[in-house]
Formats: structure tokens, C-alpha cells, sequence
């Protein structure tokens, strides 16, 4: 049991009453108000200064009328903002959705109708991709703007200033909806993931704690973003519920920008993905070991290559605790460890966790078999918003479905062997190849095409699109280059495919659809 559980078992008076952010900011105030709780480009800020602005962002919140378990969505730049919304917001009883700032307009109407936000708080640097929508949205009342010069929409900080600095937490219970996050599924439609009010501060208490033996003299950095379940653990929950200091970067986590602030805040701990560290190792600027202070690091989002793992220990001297998550289950529930570590696996099971493998047949498969990989713990999320069908097919019960399958060694290592569907995972993020499909599609030379997922010279999964194109149009190097364009100017930079193959067909079923895994054998291995 974690120790949230022991309190709850010992007084009943706690499932009446839990507040996460109510508990992750009061147990920095009580033992360390005056350290540094944030860093980021504008300033630093104590915990003291934090509980404050959550305290003025819940009274802002409540202030516009928000009622008990009203959603608000949560589109900010990783700054001291996201943690003084998110927070304030979870205070007051509000149920925050923090959403993917690199999606599109549609990615982001989609989601304010389908969560029926009430209320939208943005970063101003964002806000271009939300205003083609904003006047037809059917359930939207407020939008507010972080940062930068006064708009048309009212500022955060000006409303936050004339707000309270005092404010009474809402009676909020363990089990009741605290935040959403969205997980796209295998169509690509997005899938609003609803955790309760537990589930933060028990991913620190099994995984951060223990495993990753994060503590209050640390100053930890995370490439990984607020908004992903990740970076959300690793940037929040996690450093808050030791009283550690974290840096936050507004800007894309490039190698350059990664080394500059490894250097110049010496963080202690360093969260980052396989795409990323393979880009830090191949920097043309790395800095000495001893210009860095790291003792710590790991990994999520995709399996990590073992090489890749192997370097980064080289270079720096520090392992890579490889590990895998999901956003149902909130953070990692299998990882490497210091000290019982091997690269190319994701470790084993993190203590509070089951993990089980089972076979097509429903049954568990034998040792170095493949098979689809179920997690039960208490952590996982209650269910997918307004998506009966998918939440009975992932949540089993106390078992998730995490759609990934896997192997486990005698020893108890599990490796991972693939997805279960056709979803790629492109620098920790899931991408639909039918999305991809479809931007290509939109393209007018394009007749059809599918998108598979193949490997780079570091062993990291991008997309590569093979393309049908319309009659009498010649292929060539220049076409080819015009398409990942075209779909970059459709859909998130990161989905756009790395490679592009014409063909003169796809192969199909005989109800027409496409047979991806033929594409996929057609790979080089």
C-alpha cells in the first residue's frame, strides 16, 4: 500500500476529503516555504510563491462563475503558469484537460466540444491555432491569454492579480475526476482520459520515490512537456511531492537548448526520450563530463535502444532508466533501475504493479513469448470520457490493456516487441497512420497512400509513406519534398513521414483495405 492508501485506510474522513493539489502544495509550505519550487525563463519561484498563485488562479477560476467538476482546458507553454492553473484549478474542484500545445485547430475543436470546456487558457504564443474555432464553439465561455501584450481576450496575469491570495480547498473526495489528458487511439480520434485525485501523488509513491529515488536536494529537468502523462509526473507531481526544484523550457527541447540548461542549472535529474537523447549524442557541442551534474536519467515514451543507452553511459557516465508508461496508467510502471539495469528491455514490473502477458488466446504465454501486455495498479484511469465502448475494451476490470506486446525473460525482464495495432510512436508521441494518410491524400497529386512505421540509423520508429499517385503525374525527389510539406502544413510537425516511396499500388484486401503489414515485411530488418 502507498502511503496515500495507508492514510485513507486509517481515516475514513479522507474519502470524504482529498484534493491533490491541496496535498502537494501544503506539505511544501508547511516543511520549505521560502526554497525554490520553479525556474523558469522569467524568474524563479518559491513553494510559498506558488501556493499563492494557485490560490489566486482558483479564486480567478471560481471568480468567472466555474462550477465543482466544470472542465477548463489547458493549452500552456511550460512555464510557472501551467503548474499555477493546473493546481488552482484542481483546488477549486475543477477538472482541468491539459492538451498537446503542437496539435492543429481541428485537433484542438475537437477537443473543446468533445470535453465541453467552459473555459480555455492559453499561451499567447498558441493562440492563432485556437482563433479560426473559437467563435463556433458551442460550449466555450472564456478564454484567457498567458503572457505577452493585452488582447482581445482578457490576461492571466491581470485577472490573478486582483484575485485573492487566500482560498478554501473544494471538497473534493480521493475518487472523484481531477484532470484529463487525451490519448489519440488507433483511428487517431482522440480519447479523453479521466484520472482521479489519488492517482499523482501514487505515481510518485511508487515509481519517483522508490525507483528513480528522486529527493528534496534535487533540481530535475524534463524534455518531456507538462501536458504528456510523462512529463506531468516528471515535472510536477514528482518533484512537488519531495519538494524538489524543476526547470521548465517554454521552447522545443532541442539538443542545443537541452545542453545549455544542463550546463547552466546543473539539474540533478534529467527526463528525457530515446529521439531526443540519440539527438544529444550526436551534437556537434558536448560538453565535458564534468561541466554537467546529472545523477540521474531516464526514459519513456518509446523503447530506447540499447546502443543508445550504452553511449549516453559512456559519455556521461550516468545509465539511462529505461522504462514504459502510458497515459492510462498515468506514468511508468515498468523500468529499469539503478543497479538492476539492462538496455535493450524496459525493466521489470515497479512494486505496487502487476504485469501479465496473454496470448491470443486469452491465456498467459510462456517465458520469451510474445504477448499482448496488461498492467493492474492504482493509478490507472477511471475510464474514457463519452467513449463507453473503448473503456470497456481497455479497462478490464483492475487490468488496463496498455495495446503493446512484449516478452519477459526467465530473469524477469520484459522486452518490447511491438503494438498491437498500427499506431506508430514517433519521439514519444502517438501518431495515426491513417492521419498521415489522410494529409497525403489531401494532396492533389496524391491518388492513395499508407503510412508504416520504420526504423532510422538509430533505431527510432518514423513514419514512411508509400504513395499512389494520380494518373500521368511523374514522381520524382522534388514531388516527394512538396508532400512532407504539404503534411507538415496539416498536422503536427513531428507526424510528417521521414521517407516517401512511390508505387504503382497498395496492397489490399479483398474489401479494400490496405494491408500495412505487407508493407511493413517489405522493410528493411
Amino acid at each position: 500500500m502507498t502511503a496515500i492508501d495507508n492514510q485513507i485506510a486509517s481515516s475514513p474522513a479522507l474519502l470524504r476529503h482529498y484534493n491533490a493539489a491541496e496535498d502537494l502544495i501544503e506539505r511544501n509550505l508547511a516543511a520549505r516555504p521560502d526554497k525554490i519550487a520553479y525556474i523558469d525563463e522569467h524568474g524563479s519561484y518559491t513553494f510559498a510563491d506558488l501556493g499563492e498563485r494557485v490560490n489566486r488562479c482558483a479564486n480567478m477560476l471560481t471568480g468567472l462563475g466555474l462550477a465543482m467538476e466544470s472542465r477548463i482546458m489547458v493549452c500552456l507553454l511550460d512555464t510557472i503558469d501551467f503548474p499555477s492553473v493546473f493546481l488552482g484549478a484542481i483546488k477549486a474542484g475543477l477538472v482541468p484537460v491539459a492538451v498537446n500545445t503542437l496539435l492543429t485547430s481541428s485537433d484542438f475543436d475537437f477537443m473543446l466540444r468533445d470535453s465541453r470546456a467552459l473555459a480555455l487558457i492559453v499561451s499567447e504564443a498558441l493562440l492563432p491555432s485556437f482563433q479560426p474555432i473559437l467563435a463556433a464553439q458551442p460550449f466555450l465561455k472564456h478564454v484567457i491569454v498567458s503572457g505577452g501584450a493585452a488582447s482581445q481576450y482578457p490576461r492571466l496575469a491581470d485577472l490573478t492579480a486582483r484575485a485573492a491570495a487566500e482560498f478554501t480547498t473544494a471538497p473534493t473526495r480521493a475518487d472523484d475526476p481531477c484532470f484529463w489528458l487525451y490519448s489519440s487511439g488507433s483511428t487517431g480520434a482522440p480519447k479523453g482520459v479521466v484520472h482521479v485525485h489519488t492517482s499523482m501523488i501514487k505515481t510518485a509513491e511508487l515509481y519517483a520515490q522508490p525507483i528513480l529515488g528522486i529527493q528534496e536536494s534535487d533540481v530535475v529537468f524534463s524534455a518531456a512537456k507538462l501536458f504528456f502523462a510523462y512529463g506531468l509526473g516528471n515535472g510536477l507531481s514528482f518533484p512537488l511531492s519531495v519538494g524538489a526544484t524543476t526547470l521548465l523550457l517554454a521552447e522545443r527541447p532541442t539538443p542545443a537548448a537541452v545542453w545549455r540548461l544542463l550546463r547552466q542549472y546543473q539539474p540533478t535529474i534529467f527526463y528525457g526520450v530515446p529521439t531526443l537523447y540519440s539527438g544529444l549524442l550526436a551534437h556537434t557541442e558536448i560538453p565535458k563530463r564534468e561541466e554537467i551534474n546529472l545523477r540521474r536519467c531516464a526514459s519513456a515514451g518509446e523503447a530506447l535502444p540499447a546502443d543508445v543507452g550504452r553511449r549516453w553511459s559512456e559519455l556521461t557516465g550516468v545509465d539511462i532508466l529505461d522504462g514504459l508508461g502510458s497515459t492510462e496508467m498515468l506514468h511508468i510502471f515498468l523500468s529499469n533501475r539503478p543497479g538492476d539495469l539492462r538496455y535493450g528491455t524496459s525493466g521489470k514490473a515497479v512494486p505496487g504493479y502487476d504485469i501479465r502477458l496473454l496470448g491470443e488466446s486469452g491465456l498467459p504465454v510462456a517465458t520469451d513469448e510474445i504477448g499482448e501486455l496488461q498492467v493492474r495498479g492504482p493509478t490507472s484511469a477511471a475510464y474514457y470520457w463519452n467513449n463507453r465502448d473503448k473503456s470497456r475494451n481497455t479497462f478490464l476490470g483492475p487490468w488496463t490493456r496498455s495495446g503493446d506486446k512484449y516478452t519477459e525473460s526467465a530473469d524477469g525482464y520484459f522486452t518490447y516487441s511491438g503494438r498491437d495495432d498500427d499506431m506508430l510512436k514517433v519521439s514519444g508521441i502517438w501518431v495515426s497512420p491513417f492521419e498521415v494518410e489522410s494529409a497525403l491524400a489531401a494532396h492533389a497529386a496524391v491518388l492513395e497512400a499508407a503510412v508504416v512505421g520504420q526504423a532510422d540509423e538509430n533505431g527510432l520508429i518514423k513514419p514512411k509513406a508509400y504513395v499512389v499517385l494520380r494518373a500521368d503525374t511523374p514522381h520524382s525527389a522534388e514531388l516527394a519534398a512538396a508532400l512532407q510539406q504539404h503534411v507538415k502544413g496539416q498536422l503536427a510537425p513531428y507526424k510528417y513521414p521521414r521517407w516517401i516511396e512511390f508505387v504503382a499500388e497498395l496492397p489490399k484486401t479483398a474489401t479494400g483495405k490496405i494491408q500495412r503489414f505487407k508493407l511493413r515485411n517489405q522493410l528493411p530488418r
